[in-house]
């Protein structure tokens, strides 16, 4: 039933599907043959979700915490995992710039639905130096560029007049000079103590193992769904 706003929200929520035949491929996870390290399995689930057409695998949730204890979360792309961790890049005079600087620990989430899979990982966070920052704004898109040259990232907009202005601006200085450096543009890596990878089942008897960061290595764990 349609509300004076528009359509229900409630009527909608029921008549969604989670997992949905055709769509999703809720594919068995033996955790006893998982990898050692979290960044192995991370590696061969990333593969396995671009191979299924997952859209934008490389995106993920951002969560941090502000001055007084308080959440925040964000999508943002994933730059790169390897032995540093996993890493993401913004001003490190943004929002999350400020956080982080306040609170370097940070935690990221994937979601992979026609997987039936999401990965967790938090852990300490550490800013990359400038030069790998600059390399790693420079490899990327003129349109990355833009909009790292637009700066004034979570800083309050007077207008979309003065947005278009900005960004024009902008466009024309990355597609002139596209070595042109972005001083507050920072790569950080989140380096995790954690990493849970969760594998659906359509019986609800859904597989989680939790790699957990020891003195010496990794310890696996399972979790109750």
């Amino acid at each position: 039933m349609a509300t004076e706003t528009g359509p229900d929200l409630h009527d909608l929520l029921k008549s969604l599907r989670v997992w949905a035949p055709g769509t999703t491929e809720l594919r068995p996870f033996d955790p006893t043959t998982a990898p050692d390290t979290p960044l192995a399995l991370f590696t061969t689930w990333f593969a396995e979700a671009v191979a299924a057409g997952e859209t934008e695998p490389h995106v993920m949730s951002l969560a941090t915490r502000d001055d007084e204890g308080l959440p925040d979360v964000r999508m943002v792309m994933l730059h790169g995992a390897d032995k540093e961790g996993w890493s993401f890049a913004t001003h490190a005079t943004s929002r999350k710039g400020h956080q982080l600087k306040h609170f370097a620990y940070a935690a990221l989430s994937f979601y992979w639905p026609r997987l039936g899979r999401q990965i967790r990982l938090r852990g300490p966070v550490l800013p990359a130096t400038p030069d790998e920052s600059q390399s790693d704004l420079h490899a990327r898109s003129t349109g990355a560029l833009a909009a790292a040259l637009t700066g004034h990232q979570s800083e309050v907009l007077p207008s979309l007049d003065e947005l278009t202005r900005t960004s024009e601006a902008a466009w024309e200085l990355a597609q002139r000079d596209p070595q042109t450096p972005v001083p507050s543009w920072t790569l950080y890596r989140v380096f995790p103590d954690e990493a849970e990878f969760f594998q659906g089942d359509a019986l609800r008897r859904h597989v989680r193992l939790s790699y957990v960061r020891e003195e010496r290595g990794w310890a696996k764990v399972l979790l109750w769904p």
